[in-house]
């Protein structure tokens, strides 16, 4: 006869392992630790496994728990998230925020309104990383993610908040230099700043109202893995390329660089929120979502904003 999975082991279990250390995680959960130790023990038992090698000094995962560590992780998060979504869907916003973000919109974009967004909420606090690494959301801690460009199938929530537009740009001196594309077809005759860090970047996809859409794919001798870091490159006239308009709008206001081929729009570059599964989002992340989605909706080269 099939037994009910032991649910609260498993998660007691995942805590032990987060925290390393019985102690600590009883002291998270509000447990006695000898209830903590019998929970993983009962765990044990009933696997005919070890999961935990305990020393007087140190605990360390088996083999047996590092395969079962992911999915025991998700049974704690998504506990929490159900008491979530009742205990604090009326909540002052409170507490932490662990925020991670891809570098060239954390600096350009985030770095400007987080310290608005803390004045607004006081009794919220920002862990904030800039980085392009992929974030482990469940096994690092972080509540949200923000990401700009596409996203895999994931058991994570992700949702759109909005789209860069992006425009073909580059500078008077290049377009000088090598004329300026009339159509799509042409960038393959012109030098193009390429981008590393997203794939297939150096693919450009074209979706024009009337004539259907597009793809091209494009070189040159410029190579970067950063948004921003390739504006001076532009400005410079080492190529042209296609680059969120809020990057480079002050060079368009002033001149120093132009737009191309605007009768061609390139399919915008979606900027995702990612948070861990669950339905429930804390009210202190649901707070910065919407302080993010009022802003970003008062911007003239976002798109699609979701409601």
């Amino acid at each position: 006869m099939p037994h009910m999975p032991d649910f609260e082991a498993w998660a007691i279990f995942a805590k032990v392992a987060e925290r390393g250390s019985f102690s600590d995680a009883a002291q998270e959960l509000g447990l006695a630790k000898t209830t903590v130790s019998k929970a993983v023990t009962r765990l044990e038992e009933r696997l005919q496994t070890t999961l935990l090698h305990r020393t007087t000094r140190s605990l360390s995962l088996t083999e047996s728990g590092r395969q079962s560590l992911d999915r025991a992780t998700r049974i704690l998060a998504d506990g929490a998230a159900v008491e979530a979504e009742i205990l604090e869907e009326a909540a002052i916003p409170r507490g932490m925020i662990r925020l991670a973000s891809t570098t060239a919109f954390g600096m350009a974009q985030l770095a400007p309104l987080l310290p608005e967004f803390v004045k607004l909420y006081p009794e919220i606090e920002i862990d904030f990383e800039i980085t392009d690494r992929r974030i482990d959301l469940v096994g690092e801690g972080v509540d949200l993610v923000l990401r700009v460009g596409p996203e895999p199938d994931s058991s994570l929530r992700i949702t759109k908040l909005f789209g860069f537009r992006v425009p073909v740009v580059g500078s008077p001196a290049y377009f000088e230099k090598h004329g300026k594309p009339e159509h799509p077809n042409d960038l393959v005759r012109f030098p193009a700043l390429v981008f590393t860090h997203m794939v297939g970047a150096e693919t450009w996809h074209f979706k024009h109202p009337t004539k259907g859409d597009l793809s091209v794919h494009v070189d040159g001798p410029f190579h970067v893995n950063n948004g921003m870091a390739a504006v001076p490159a532009l400005v410079a006239g080492l190529g042209m390329t296609a680059l969120p308009e809020a990057y480079v709008s002050n060079e368009l206001k002033e001149g120093r660089l132009v737009e191309v081929l605007s009768d061609w729009p390139i399919t915008p570059a979606v900027v995702h929120v990612i948070t861990p599964p669950g339905r429930a989002r804390p009210a202190r992340v649901r707070a910065l979502v919407e302080f993010l989605r009022r802003h970003f909706a008062a911007q003239p080269w976002a798109q699609g904003i979701e409601t």
